[in-house]
């Protein structure tokens, strides 16, 4: 059952009031936002600076994130950095450094043959020697060649040090392949690390808890072993990553339609508080049009599981016809009528300024009939959990 305490906390943050503190501390900050749906910054602010930077995670702090998402791989002498791929090729300026052109090796990563520039063939001081480049063409070129990659305690500083509460959402990223070729003392492993890293900063805490709520944070993988492994080191809240149709999970081997069945969401929400299931898996399209929404998402909300879907992104060659060209309109649908308890996207300034204007945050005390129904739902939902 939730305390009083939580449920005033719930309250001060939904009415804005936890500013009248004046202690110069996390809980002087503006409160992070938990009425409304989840704006994830995608690799941070990745649409207009190249992703995963420092500069890419300010941008989007400052143009309005909740939470500021990442991938965590390790490097050769086992040190945690914020990486998506697990080459480096398409991402940074490996392939023009002639010191590492022996380097390329090919690897089995999920039952495929990849060659590339590894992460875990790197060292540390030589990945921070890299510079990284915008993924796509069609995006600002302007700043590659100007940032480097970040460890994953440079990631967590960025957050703490914001002149707000602002969340992390990192993730475990391709753990098998990680704990294969980076080796630890003491026999620890990938998950270990993560989240003795985590506990370092403070991260702990149920959703929703005063810990939770001073830093808010939530633990992503594709991957449930990790999950259900890091269960028994860390109760931060976790959330399980589906990925397409045709793509089984990579440490159990398990097929989209086993982890997506009510009898695995009644097991895996034991462990996790959430999915993040790729959007396209629950509306499919056809022609690029869209077809008739799947169950996923109340059936995910009938077993107590938030859904936060990805990738958004603002470029016309993403959207589907229905929404004319027009990210507002895909944001609106998602929300209103698919009803996702947040979503990652790579323009987050964009989804903050649609929130802002469809539901912004409450300037006072005084508040509609219907925002009182979502917080007593809210109040609800966590003391029958």
């Amino acid at each position: 059952m939730a305390s009083i305490w939580n449920i005033s906390i719930l309250l001060l943050l939904v009415f804005g009031a936890a500013n009248a503190e004046s202690n110069v501390n996390q809980e002087a900050k503006k409160p992070i936002q938990t009425f409304r749906p989840y704006n994830v910054a995608h690799r941070g602010a990745c649409g207009e600076i190249p992703e995963e930077t420092t500069a890419a995670y300010l941008r989007a702090i400052e143009i309005g994130a909740d939470f500021i998402e990442t991938d965590i791989l390790a490097s050769k002498d086992g040190q945690l950095v914020c990486f998506h791929d697990v080459i480096l090729d398409d991402t940074t300026d490996v392939k023009n450094r002639t010191e590492f052109s022996n380097r390329q090796r090919t690897y089995e990563v999920q039952g495929v043959n990849v060659t590339g520039y590894f992460v875990v063939d790197f060292t540390l001081e030589e990945l921070k020697s890299l510079k990284v480049k915008q993924r796509f063409s069609f995006r600002d070129q302007q700043y590659n060649g100007k940032y480097s990659i970040i460890t994953f305690e440079e990631y967590i500083t960025i957050a703490l040090t914001a002149d707000r509460t602002v969340g992390i959402y990192p993730e475990i990223k391709n753990p098998v392949h990680i704990n294969e070729h980076v080796k630890w003392s003491n026999g620890k492993k990938f998950e270990d690390i993560f989240v003795e890293t985590l506990q370092k900063y403070g991260y702990k805490g149920t959703y929703l808890s005063e810990s939770w709520l001073k830093q808010p944070i939530f633990i992503q993988s594709f991957a449930p072993t990790s999950l259900v492994y890091i269960s028994n080191q860390t109760d931060s809240p976790k959330v399980f990553l589906i990925d397409d149709v045709s793509i089984p999970t990579q440490d159990t081997n398990q097929s989209y339609a086993e982890i997506t069945s009510d009898g695995y969401f009644s097991y895996i929400s034991q462990y996790v508080v959430g999915i993040g299931p790729w959007k396209d898996t629950i509306v499919p399209p056809k022609n690029n049009y869209l077809t008739t929404p799947t169950d996923l998402v109340a059936r995910a909300h009938a077993h107590n599981l938030q859904v936060h879907p990805y990738t958004f992104r603002n470029e016309n060659s993403y959207l589907h016809f229905d929404f004319h060209q027009d990210p507002y309109q895909e944001y609106d649908y998602w929300i209103n009528q698919i009803g996702v308890d947040g979503l990652f996207t790579d323009f987050t300034g964009s989804f903050h300024l649609y929130q802002e204007h469809t539901s912004p945050y409450p300037k006072d005390s005084k508040t509609s009939d219907d925002l009182l129904r979502k917080i007593e739902k809210m109040i609800s939902h966590y003391e029958n959990a």
